[in-house]
C-alpha cells in the first residue's frame, strides 16, 4: 500500500525523509530479504553470549584442599582435610617430622599452622582457579578479571558507537567479529593469568561492539512495527546460547578446550561479509545514494517488488540535508530534547542492568547442578522475550518498558517486609524474585529497541553505545551490591527495588516512538520530540 502510494503520488510536491521512510517505501517494511538478513545478524549474539557467560565454567567452583605432600599421597582426601586443615583450605599444620600414623593426633600436638603453597582439586578437567591457583590470597584476582571484562564492555559500547556511526555498521561489525575471534583463540593459549585477564578486557571491549553494531543494523533494515519484531527477535539466540554452552561446558571440562570451542565458530561468521549489506539508512544519512540504490535493487528483487521509477529523486533531498551533519559524542547533548533523552536513558540503562544482573547473580546462588541451572536460566528468558514482542506491538514502547521496570521493582520491594517478618516464607520470596526477573527480562528486551528508535540515524550507534557505558557501570557494581548484605540482609533487594521503580518512572518522561519512520538527522528527531510534547499538552488540555 505504501509503495503504491509512492508510485502514484504527484510530482508537484517534493517529499523528504521527514515525510516518507524512503527505504521501507521502496522495498517494503519486511520481506524475504529482511527476514534472511535479520536472522543472520541475530546469530552474531551466539559467540558474544558464550564469551560473556563462559567465566561461569572457566572458574567453576570445585571442592579443594591443600595438596598432599610426599609420604601422604595415599591418604584419603576427606581424612587429609579433617586432620591437617582445621581452619579451611588456606592453612595446614606443619608436617615436619610427622608420619601418617600421627595425623589423627595433630591437633593435640599443637603443631604450627603454615600457609598452603599448592592445592588439589576434586573432579575432572581444569579451570582457571586450579591452573592459576586463584585461591586464598589470590582469590580476588578472578573478580578483578571480570571487572576488567565489564570495564571493557562499558568503554567498548561508546567507542563502537562512534566508529559505527562514522565508518558504517557493517564494517564495524565484521572488523569486531574478526578481532573477537582472534582474541578468543589467543585466550585459550594464555600461559599466565595476567595475560588472561588483559585479553578478557579487550574481548569485552570488542564483544559489545559486535552486539550493538549487529543490533542497529538489524533494525535499520526493516520498517514500521517490524522494527519491534526484528529488535526483540535479535535477542532470541541469547537464550539459546545459555543452553548450548551448558552442554559444551559439560562435555569440555578443560577451560582451554571450552574457550577454543566457543571462539573458532567466529571464523564462519566472516563469510557473511559477502552476504550482509551496509545499512541503507546510514548510507542515506551519509549522502551515499549510489550505494543505497545498489542495495535497494537487490532487496527489491528478493522481495519481488519493483522500485519506484522516481526513487533516485526521493533520495536526493536526504543526500542534500545529511551532507551537512558530522558525527561526534557531543551531538548527544547538542539540543535540549537530545540532552533530555540521553540523560534519562543513562538512568534507565543503569537501572535495567543493575536489576537484571543483580537478580541473575542472586538466583545463581540457589544451589544445584551448574549445567542444569544454566539451561533453566536460558529457558526462562525465551517466554519473556516472546511476550515482549506481543506487548510492544499492542502497547507501544514507552508504557510497556516503564510498567515492566516498575513491576520488577515492586516485586523486589515486596520481598523486603516478608523477609523481615519470617524466614519460613522463602517460597514466596522466590516466587516474587521470579516475577521480578521475568519482568526485567522483558524490559531488557524492549529497552534497546526503544533507545535505537529515539536517536536519529546519524548518531544512533553513538547513543546506544553511550547508554551502554552507564549499563557497564551497573554491571561492575553488581558484585559489590550483594556485599552490602553484610550491613543488613534486605539492603541488596531494597536497592534493586528502588532502581527498578525509579528507572520505570524515568521512562515515562520520554516520547513514544511508535511505528513511525526512523529519523535520520538530529533536526528531524528534535522536531518530532517537540511535536510529541505539543500533542501531549493538547491532549491533557482537551481532557481537562
Amino acid at each position: 500500500m505504501v509503495l503504491e502510494k509512492l508510485l502514484t503520488m504527484s510530482n508537484t510536491k517534493k517529499k523528504t525523509a521527514e515525510d516518507e521512510d524512503v527505504v521501507s517505501t521502496a522495498i517494503g517494511e519486511f520481506g524475504r530479504w529482511q527476514l534472511l538478513m535479520t536472522f543472520l545478524l541475530s546469530l552474531f549474539n551466539i559467540p558474544c553470549t558464550w564469551h560473556i557467560f563462559v567465566p561461569t565454567f572457566h572458574a567453576a567452583e570445585r571442592d579443594m584442599w591443600c595438596a598432599r605432600t610426599e609420604g601422604f599421597m595415599d591418604v584419603e582426601p576427606s581424612l587429609w582435610k579433617n586432620y591437617t586443615q582445621p581452619e579451611g583450605l588456606c592453612k595446614i599444620y606443619d608436617l615436619t617430622g610427622i608420619t601418617q600414623d600421627d595425623l589423627p593426633y595433630l591437633a593435640a600436638k599443637n603443631k604450627e599452622l603454615v600457609s598452603c603453597t599448592e592445592w588439589e582439586f576434586e573432579g575432572e578437567g581444569n579451570t582457571i582457579i586450579s591452573e592459576f591457583d586463584l585461591v586464598c590470597d589470590r582469590k580476588t584476582l578472578n573478580n578483578i578479571s571480570e571487572m576488567m571484562f565489564l570495564g571493557g564492555v562499558a568503554i567498548g559500547g561508546l567507542v563502537c558507537g562512534i566508529l559505527s556511526d562514522k565508518y558504517g555498521r557493517k564494517r564495524t561489525l565484521m572488523a569486531s567479529v574478526l578481532l573477537q575471534t582472534i582474541l578468543g583463540v589467543v585466550i585459550s593459549f594464555a600461559p599466565w593469568f595476567q595475560m588472561y585477564f588483559i585479553l578478557r578486557a579487550a574481548l569485552g571491549f570488542i564483544s559489545v561492539s559486535v552486539v550493538f553494531s549487529g543490533f542497529v543494523l538489524s533494525i535499520e533494515l526493516v520498517g514500521g512495527n517490524w522494527r519491534t519484531v526484528a529488535g526483540i527477535s535479535y535477542l532470541f539466540p541469547v537464550s539459546l546460547s545459555y543452553m548450548i554452552i551448558a552442554g559444551m561446558g559439560w562435555l569440555l571440562r578443560d577451560w582451554r578446550q571450552l574457550q577454543l570451542a566457543i571462539s573458532l565458530p567466529g571464523f564462519i561468521f566472516l563469510i557473511l561479509w559477502w552476504v550482509l549489506p551496509e545499512s541503507p539508512r546510514w548510507l542515506l544519512a551519509m549522502g551515499r545514494t549510489n550505494e543505497v540504490m545498489i542495495i535497494l535493487q537487490k532487496a527489491a528483487k528478493w522481495n519481488r517488488k519493483e522500485l519506484p521509477v522516481n526513487i533516485d529523486k526521493q533520495l536526493l533531498p536526504c543526500e542534500t540535508e545529511c551532507d551537512t551533519e558530522s558525527v561526534n559524542v557531543m551531538d548527544l547533548f547538542k539540543t535540549r530534547q537530545m540532552r533530555k533523552k540521553t540523560l534519562l536513558l543513562f538512568v534507565i540503562w543503569f537501572s535495567v542492568y543493575l536489576v537484571y544482573y543483580g537478580l541473575v547473580l542472586n538466583l545463581g546462588n540457589i544451589g544445584g547442578d551448574l549445567y542444569i541451572n544454566s539451561v533453566l536460566s536460558g529457558a526462562v528468558e525465551i517466554p519473556a522475550v516472546a511476550l515482549s514482542i506481543v506487548i510492544l506491538l499492542k502497547g507501544g514502547r514507552r508504557w510497556p518498558l516503564g510498567l515492566t521496570m516498575m513491576l520488577s521493582g515492586v516485586a523486589c520491594a515486596c520481598t523486603v517486609p516478608i523477609d523481615l517478618v519470617s524466614h519460613n516464607l522463602q517460597w514466596i520470596i522466590t516466587t516474587l524474585a521470579m516475577i521480578s526477573r521475568f519482568s526485567i527480562s522483558s524490559s531488557n528486551a524492549i529497552m534497546p529497541v526503544f533507545t535505537a528508535e529515539l536517536y536519529p540515524t546519524i548518531i544512533r550507534n553513538i547513543g546506544v553505545g553511550a547508554s551502554n557505558v552507564s549499563a557497564g557501570i551497573a554491571l561492575m557494581l553488581v558484585p559489590y551490591l550483594w556485599e552490602m548484605a553484610n550491613i543488613h540482609q534486605c539492603v541488596p533487594m531494597s536497592i534493586i527495588a528502588s532502581c527498578g521503580i525509579i528507572g520505570g518512572i524515568c521512562v515515562l518522561f520520554l516520547p513514544e516512538t511508535g511505528s513511525g519512520p526512523l529519523k535520520d538527522t538530529i533536526k528531524e528527531a528534535e522536531c518530532e520530540s517537540r511535536s510529541s510534547d505539543s500533542s501531549e499538552i493538547k491532549r491533557i488540555n482537551n481532557n481537562s
